[in-house]
């Protein structure tokens, strides 16, 4: 049995908004290794054959990891909801709340459905399929999360972003609300920071979620010329991460007592795992996409299966802007 010094989040209280599959579920379990008592919010509960995940099956993960799971039906979308759910949180916790990782998310859908096509052949709601489960939503959450964690003088909130935020993935909306939610949580930082409580933006690399790899198969990226099944090339591809890192990574952050000095900053998940030792699922660790281990590989072909000898430096971000970065495709 793990002593608590192996699971240096035993008491805290978490929420992961967005838990029913993906990076909310991964991240959800990388906390529970730590031992963390996590809320974990979706509007999904049990599974079918359309829903790809479900609270019910990511409380089980949670439980199996060792941490303790309390599962809420929400729709982000609906403001009266995620009050009642921090309402609950306070009542039950006695007003703690220790960590709030904003990753509910809607927008797939629309982004397959646009993938492709300039922002004036799409209809102007597909703004609102991204950004109101997503950057809205992720504000609302950080409000009632903030009014909880500023009394105690202790606490961290973690947006889920992406590098679109730095160049343009996906369209248009997709981009700028990503560079929003790097925006805000800097911008939350400043007012924050007097009361300890920490804000950052976080960028997972290309992770396989469930969604995103069905996402990449419909849309033919990542297929290769040997013939084989889209879904199966795109699992092959190069430097992907599980949504396990994430939640590792988040749970490093959770545990360091030092995580202040971060405030304000946008955090890459794979630098962070390097930096607190830090493995994937698989036992390994990937490379930043602004590192030379992966920007090199990715440019010279034939190189990859021998990228472990390119060394893990990272390039300046004006260079990316130019390089691989630069392109709309993932």
């Amino acid at each position: 049995m793990r002593n608590h010094f192996e699971k240096p989040l035993v008491g805290t209280i978490a929420l992961v908004t967005g838990a029913t599959r993906g990076l909310g579920k991964g991240i959800a379990v990388g906390l529970a290794e730590a031992g963390a008592t996590v809320y974990l919010t979706g509007r999904t509960t049990t599974a079918t054959a359309e829903s790809m995940g479900s609270l019910e099956e990511t409380a089980a993960a949670v439980t199996k990891a060792g941490g303790v799971a309390l599962p809420v039906q929400v729709d982000h979308s609906d403001d009266d909801q995620v009050r009642a759910l921090f309402e609950r949180i306070e009542s039950e916790q006695g007003g703690r709340l220790d960590l709030l990782v904003n990753n509910a998310y809607a927008g797939v859908s629309a982004l397959k459905a646009a993938y492709g096509k300039p922002f004036w052949e799409s209809e102007p709601d597909f703004w609102d399929a991204c950004n109101t489960v997503g950057l809205r939503s992720h504000y609302v959450a950080s409000v009632y999360a903030a009014r909880l964690m500023v009394p105690q003088r202790r606490g961290l909130i973690c947006t889920l972003s992406s590098w679109g935020g730095l160049s343009y993935i996906f369209g248009v909306p997709y981009g700028v609300g990503k560079a929003a939610c790097d925006r805000m949580a800097a911008d939350m930082a400043v007012e924050l920071k007097k009361y300890q409580v920490t804000s950052l933006s976080i960028w997972p690399g290309i992770v396989g979620t469930e969604l995103m790899t069905q996402f990449a198969a419909e849309m033919g990226l990542g297929a290769n010329s040997g013939g084989g099944a889209p879904a199966d090339s795109i699992k092959a591809n190069y430097n992907w991460e599980t949504p396990l890192l994430t939640g590792r990574v988040i749970a490093a952050l959770a545990a360091d007592p030092e995580v202040s000095r971060r405030t304000g900053q946008v955090q890459i998940v794979a630098e962070l795992a390097r930096e607190y030792g830090v493995v994937d699922a698989d036992g390994h660790r990937p490379a930043s996409l602004r590192s030379l281990r992966f920007v090199l590989p990715s440019a010279v072909p034939g190189l990859q299966p021998h990228a472990d000898l390119v060394p893990d430096i990272e390039l300046p971000w004006p260079f990316l802007l130019l390089g691989p970065l630069g392109s709309p495709k993932v």
